[in-house]
């Protein structure tokens, strides 16, 4: 599939572009750094986000477990700066079958959605340690952008909305990483364009299924609802920003 076809649902989902003025700022080399250590911890943040959905809403306390496990030495590295970043690509393995609680509504196919998608994030992650690496950057601490936490502050309190709303809000987040992967690739060294380009595929494939559960799940049409968060997404990103991150505004 050529990468305009992949991308063309992107840019009908998504309200507004990335800013040209955000693009110059990211391919600065003195914004290489954060812009490679943001998208580490957005890769993290995003396997983390999905094990919160399964744990939940969808899988006992013992499959929890599991994935807490699973989990656990990525996020040791980052919080912990504990262990050598080589070893993790060992330990992206779930060795325990997902099994649904038997009183969940959600089920197997968020299940099997969300799995795959922390295996791919956290391959991801890795991916991105290795490219720091290989140019010399140091993970450091970074403060998190306004961009997730101004959408999330609108989530609905009763169920099952709210997590509707968390699956859309996922959506538009996949939808707009892969639209700036796209954006940066053509400005980037080839190394850092080639990885660009190889994440589209999954990240459209994430905002996919991230909606594709939010319509499976709600007891309404979430059209909507997505304009809504859709509206609240394209704010975030064409306003001003002045804390320069992968998902932030415009630069000030």
């Amino acid at each position: 599939m050529p990468y305009s076809a992949l991308l063309a649902p992107i840019h009908s989902f998504l309200k507004c572009g990335t800013p040209d003025e955000w693009i110059a700022a990211a391919i600065k080399q003195e914004n290489l750094d954060v812009v490679l250590i943001d998208h580490l911890i957005c890769e993290l943040k995003a396997a983390q986000s999905a094990m919160f959905l399964i744990r939940k809403y969808a899988v006992d306390k013992e499959s929890g477990d599991a994935l807490l496990a699973w989990l656990k030495p990525f996020e040791t590295l980052i919080y912990k700066r504990e262990g050598d970043w080589r070893e993790l690509a060992d330990k992206n393995k779930l060795t325990k079958s997902m099994i649904p609680k038997s009183n969940s509504p959600y089920g197997q196919d968020l299940i099997d959605k969300m799995v795959m998608l922390i295996k791919e994030e956290l391959h991801h992650f890795y991916q991105v340690l290795e490219i720091m690496d290989e140019y010399g950057i140091e993970y450091k601490s970074i403060t998190p952008c306004r961009y997730a936490k101004g959408m999330l502050r609108h989530v609905k309190t009763y169920e099952p909305d709210a997590l509707v709303d968390k699956l859309i809000i996922g959506a538009y987040i996949e939808a707009r990483s892969c639209e700036r992967f796209a954006k940066l690739a053509p400005h980037v060294d080839k190394r850092l364009g080639d990885f660009y380009i190889s994440l589209l595929r999954s990240e459209a494939r994430h905002y996919q299924d991230y909606l594709t559960l939010a319509q499976e799940i709600s007891e309404f049409d979430i059209t909507e609802r997505v304009e809504f968060f859709g509206q609240i997404e394209a704010e975030l990103i064409a306003t001003p920003d002045d804390d320069f991150k992968f998902h932030s505004g415009l630069p000030v």
